[in-house]
């Protein structure tokens, strides 16, 4: 960034914005001639939300009142499907909103000047270090493994006096393994209870692997741990920005303070609602895009292509150094991937013919990942 001299004005904004990275969206795909145009850059829902939905929405008209900033119908409608009280239910906008929320409450900078910190694995959700910096905090970053999972043992060394929070996010964004259920609950044994543990479910949905961390099982036995779930992925409403977390009443105390008010509006909330009545339909769509991911990753094995464990709506392949030429070869065949330079590229599960010219473009690419 430039010097607080060069800027308009004279204005600097605070030290940390030079520290931190910019959160980069998926870019929408490049038009080719003769071909239809593939989004696969954001890990979004391919499918419209159910019709249920769409109708719920298109009856709405009272958007010239503020929404209920308790979200009270969406909790209690949650509290129903998941079996928990309402009061430890947050809603955010998004699952980011309410870790933003968690942030904000339990990690930042203390009157002594000393910065708190957040643990977590990398890679891992591109907006981490973004929140974590804003709050005030430090990351602490655990490299994953090779094969894209956590290294919790590696966390679990990595705490310390000044440490907050822990973020565990399941399946990992954007590598695709879930944690083992068993593994995360001896992490949580193992660390100070006084450190909360988020347990980042945005794609919860999707996961097929055999003993597979279930979040609600774990913040129903220990009272530091918070889940975070969204209604972007699944249910295909992430334009309206809903999501929430569950925790109990020693934590969600602080998280209401610190809330942002109406950050979900009536419109999202109403969708929610009806979405979670009719989630049977939901489960339908997830399983369809669990079948094409099936598929994609069976055909990149087939290729002799190594691909971690792809438990979200996504696959991770580990191009190192290409990643770049391959999103831009991507981009020639009408297909947008979300790169990240250096490290790999996340490719997100869409429509059927979006993955099929993508495996096609895997199978012309010469410089593959080796197989593991």
């Amino acid at each position: 960034m430039t010097s607080p001299e060069t800027r308009e004005g004279g204005i600097a904004p605070r030290p940390v914005l030079d520290r931190l990275p910019r959160y980069a969206a998926g870019k929408p795909p490049a038009a080719v001639s003769g071909l239809a145009s593939f989004k696969l850059s954001s890990n979004e829902n391919p499918l419209p939300p159910i019709p249920a939905v769409l109708e719920a929405i298109a009856n709405q008209s009272d958007f010239n009142r503020y929404p209920d900033p308790l979200s009270s119908k969406l909790r209690a409608a949650l509290a129903e499907f998941l079996g928990v009280p309402a009061d430890d239910i947050v809603t955010g906008a998004g699952s980011l909103g309410a870790l933003n929320q968690i942030l904000a409450a339990f990690a930042g900078q203390n009157e002594d000047g000393k910065a708190d910190e957040v643990i977590y694995a990398w890679r891992s959700f591109e907006a981490y270090p973004i929140s974590v910096g804003l709050a005030g905090a430090e990351s602490v970053q655990v490299p994953v493994t090779a094969d894209g999972r956590h290294d919790l043992a590696a966390m679990a060394a990595a705490v310390s006096a000044r440490t907050k929070v822990i973020l565990l996010c399941t399946p990992n964004n954007p590598t695709g393994p879930a944690l083992d259920a068993a593994e995360t609950e001896a992490f949580i044994r193992s660390v100070p209870p006084d450190v909360v543990v988020v347990i980042d479910e945005a794609y919860q949905e999707f996961v097929r692997a055999e003993g597979a961390v279930d979040g609600i099982a774990l913040y129903r036995k220990y009272p530091n741990v918070v889940v975070l779930r969204t209604f972007s992925k699944a249910h295909g409403l992430a334009g309206l920005r809903v999501g929430y977390s569950v925790s109990h009443p020693g934590l969600t105390q602080y998280l209401r303070v610190a809330a942002t008010p109406f950050a979900v509006s009536q419109i999202a909330e109403q969708a929610a609602v009806v979405s979670l009545a009719n989630f049977g339909q939901v489960v339908e769509r997830v399983q369809k895009l669990v079948d094409e991911r099936d598929r994609v990753v069976n055909g990149l094995k087939d290729l002799g292509w190594s691909v971690p464990d792809a438990q979200g709506n996504f696959v991770w392949l580990a191009l190192g150094a290409e990643s770049a030429a391959f999103a831009e070869l991507a981009g020639t065949r009408a297909l947008s991937v979300r790169a990240f330079a250096g490290e790999g590229v996340r490719v997100s599960i869409g429509e059927p013919e979006a993955n099929t010219r993508f495996l096609q473009l895997c199978a012309d690419y010469t410089k593959a990942p080796a197989t593991s």
